[in-house]
């Protein structure tokens, strides 16, 4: 029986994006095992992998844990398991992981996959930050088998700094959507009624929503900003929690645009709230390739969103709306596009639709058993 470990740093991010693989590869006849901080109290992942796994590590980087616990953790179970394949997300697991692989001896060593949600350097960040993190990649990519980039900017730079040799490159759209689920023929006119009777918006009044988690990087003041500035009647809605929620709130009240603002916190209908809206928004300074915008275009929800990596990959070819980290009246010139172009804006959504056919689920499966088959026979070649 071939054996895969997959890590993240919390569980959250296996809840998010992984389940699905875990699923597809038990039913191929593998034993998908996790790990992850705190994962033994997550219903979806106890229920969804074989074994799971705890480690304590910390998403902060600088937190000595990461160096000084978690690699003897992560030796021994690799040691006692014998996997083929671990394969590590999210850059903190990601680097610990590898650190603590690479001492193992050649007879123990799966094959070692790192998906990169992102890399921590991009266009736009602060120089010193930039070289530091790539720093740390390059140093990385040595104990690295394959690296699978999800998007066009981190993948030239992979290619510019040789993180890894182009053999060991794998580039896919994303880590899947789920079409057949984020369809318009999933939601009824009655759903996006009621959420609409809800959240107390008024007949005829157009509404935009926001899903991010409520940190520095997803920049909703700017949001807030421009739709104090707009002229025209609308909603504004935001789905999500985090730890500037109170602050964006405050603001909200501070701009006198508190009675058309709501915030939501955590939901778990994001798709009668993305059909229920003209227009989603994402105007975060840094993303991978996020699954908000991914699930509005599927919903046929034209998507505003700032022209960085990821979001620059989807909103292209006409299907969206980009405006520069940070520019409110460009933000305020977007909501209004959508507002006075009704017809054009749905024409946009639909051609969104279409071009999500490429980040179906099932075809980034498709990839992985590829990926897989490829580094198991790389495993073989190597005994």
């Amino acid at each position: 029986m071939n054996k895969i470990l997959m890590v993240t740093t919390i569980p959250d991010t296996l809840s998010a994006f992984l389940l699905p693989f875990a699923y597809h590869f038990r039913s191929q006849g593998w034993r998908v095992d996790a790990l992850a901080q705190g994962i033994s109290a997550n219903p979806e992942c106890l229920q969804a992998f074989d074994r799971v796994w705890e480690v304590e590590w910390s998403r902060n980087p600088l937190d000595p844990r990461n160096l000084l616990i978690a690699p003897q953790v992560i030796t021994n179970l690799i040691k006692q398991e014998q996997y083929d394949i671990v394969h590590v997300h999210t850059p903190v697991a990601a680097f610990v992981t590898r650190y603590a692989i690479k001492s193992l001896p050649s007879q123990s060593k799966p094959q070692v996959i790192y998906t990169a949600h992102g890399f921590h350097f991009f266009r736009g960040e602060k120089p010193l930050k930039n070289a530091v993190f790539l720093s740390l990649e390059k140093l990385a990519g040595f104990w690295t088998d394959y690296l699978v980039v999800i998007n066009q900017e981190d993948e030239k730079a992979v290619k510019q700094y040789w993180l890894v040799p182009p053999e060991r490159l794998r580039y896919m759209p994303g880590i899947g959507v789920d079409r057949s689920c984020y369809s318009s023929q999933t939601t009824s006119e009655a759903d996006v009624e009621r959420v609409r009777q809800e959240l107390e918006i008024a007949p005829g009044t157009p509404l935009f929503l926001c899903v991010a988690e409520f940190i520095q990087r997803k920049r909703h003041q700017d949001i807030l900003k421009a739709f104090a500035q707009l002229k025209h009647t609308a909603c504004l809605a935001f789905a999500g929690d985090g730890p500037r929620l109170e602050e964006m709130q405050q603001l909200a009240i501070e701009l006198g645009i508190e009675k058309q603002v709501r915030f939501l916190g955590y939901r778990q209908d994001i798709k009668v709230l993305l059909r229920a809206s003209v227009a989603s928004v994402l105007v975060s300074s840094q993303e991978g390739l996020p699954r908000s915008v991914m699930e509005s275009l599927c919903l046929e929800t034209p998507a505003i969103g700032a022209d960085i990596r990821g979001i620059r990959d989807l909103l292209t070819e006409d299907c969206g709306l980009l405006i520069k980290v940070g520019d409110v009246e460009g933000l305020v010139a977007a909501f209004t596009w959508i507002l006075e172009h009704p017809q054009e804006a749905r024409i946009m959504g639909k051609r969104g639709s279409d071009r999500m056919a490429t980040y179906d689920l099932q075809q980034i499966i498709k990839l992985h058993e590829s990926l897989y088959a490829d580094a198991m026979q790389t495993k073989f070649a190597c005994c």
